[in-house]
């Protein structure tokens, strides 16, 4: 039977895990616009990967179930990969809610239904999810728990409640936190394991799209003042989803990995706390 590793989101995090973990095996490389993931296919088949593309709208779950059909028809699946999202210089709060927060959980919960005994998968998250105030434990649990598909309903995450991008974002990469947690446990039961990585400013085409908006002064200003002194690169994220994915990280589930240069640690204690 082939394995199967599906990567959702053809961006250059999403590459990076992928060309490390997929040796050997089958890649399905999915996006919400076909060129985009043919043109990342292009690139992973000349280096030596097996490759096949499909399109996928995360936020709708017959688009999803669909995508776990094409994958299960190619093998067993073995690993999953979800780096599909919008930033908030590309969405309004009710797209990044719809994309960013539901469709991180539908993934989750379709191909949690699927994963293959031993397989693995890492959802990518966001530093920003680390820099909003904590919630209630009813707030934590509601979005860890809460059904997919009622999700959305909930009132915290109601227009009144969340009137601009930024907040959208926020709460919707808290929420793929906790839902990783929480599926966890119901990945565990099939013998398999899922964690998150939140990754700081990491220089891909939608961290450019941050750098040259409204908050590209901000964004700058975050590389400067971080501990590390810059932004990161694609391949830094690549080398721990792929120690997620592998042996290395047999005894890791249901964890959140902040990989963002110390900017989280100087938002709260450092040079970009709020004075």
């Amino acid at each position: 039977m082939t394995d199967v590793i599906v990567v959702i989101g053809a961006g250059s995090i999403g590459q990076a895990i992928a060309r490390r973990v997929s040796a050997g095996k089958q890649v399905l490389l999915a996006d919400l616009r076909r060129e985009n993931a043919e043109a990342a296919a292009k690139v992973l088949s000349e280096a030596g990967f097996e490759v096949s593309v499909a399109t996928v709208d995360v936020s709708a779950r017959a688009s999803v179930h669909d995508l776990v059909g094409v994958a299960t028809a190619l093998g067993e699946v073995r690993g999953v990969i979800h780096a599909a999202g919008v930033s908030p210089s590309q969405a309004p709060p009710e797209v990044i809610l719809k994309v960013d927060l539901y469709g991180t959980a539908v993934v989750l919960e379709e191909f949690g239904a699927v994963i293959a005994p031993g397989g693995s998968g890492v959802v990518i998250g966001s530093m920003s999810g680390h820099r909003l105030p904590a919630l209630t434990p009813d707030q934590d649990k509601a979005l860890a728990t809460t059904p997919s598909d009622d999700l959305l309903a909930l009132p915290m995450l109601q227009p009144d409640k969340v009137a601009d991008p930024l907040r959208a974002y926020q709460v919707s990469k808290r929420c793929n936190s906790l839902r990783v947690m929480a599926e966890a446990v119901k990945w565990g039961k099939r013998g398999a394991r899922v964690n998150a990585i939140s990754p700081g400013i990491v220089i891909t085409p939608l961290a450019k799209d941050e750098l040259t908006g409204s908050r590209g002064a901000g964004y700058r200003r975050m590389i400067d003042l971080c501990p590390a002194g810059r932004a990161g690169t694609p391949d830094e994220i690549g080398k721990l989803g792929a120690m997620l994915m592998s042996e290395a990280g047999a005894f890791i589930t249901g964890a959140d990995f902040l990989i963002d240069g110390g900017v989280t640690a100087s938002y709260w204690y450092g040079d970009l706390a709020q004075k």
